[in-house]
């Protein structure tokens, strides 16, 4: 009986695959405890109400310094605005917001701080 070429390499390929595939599920199986924790990095916490409230955090931040670089650059408009009636209007909208948005970012801050203090 002739054998092929591709026949061979794939014959090897799936002697190797197997070879080294079966120990790697064998030992994953007999560990399955440290498996789901081994992509975190050191100090992680596990538990869900500290990784809502990191999320949260990270999220209220980056909130916080957009607000806060609108009212930056809405009391730019303002300064530069020249007395031009549409641009002040502009740059107060913008200001109004900036102000809105740091308001809520403190409020869900509180409001997520609280609900996770209840459940904790």
């Amino acid at each position: 009986m002739i054998v092929s070429q591709k026949s061979k390499s794939l014959v090897t390929a799936s002697a190797v695959a197997s070879a080294v595939l079966v120990p790697l599920a064998a030992s994953a199986a007999t560990d399955a405890s440290t498996g789901a924790t081994s992509a975190q990095p050191t100090g992680t916490p596990t538990d869900l109400n500290a990784q809502i409230t990191i999320i949260t955090n990270t999220m209220l931040l980056a909130i916080g310094v957009v607000s806060v670089i609108m009212l930056i650059v809405g009391g730019f408009r303002y300064v530069l605005s020249n007395g031009n009636e549409k641009a002040i209007t502009g740059a107060k909208d913008t200001i109004l917001y900036a102000i809105i948005g740091i308001v809520v970012a403190l409020l869900s801050f509180a409001i997520v701080n609280f609900v996770l203090g209840r459940f904790s």
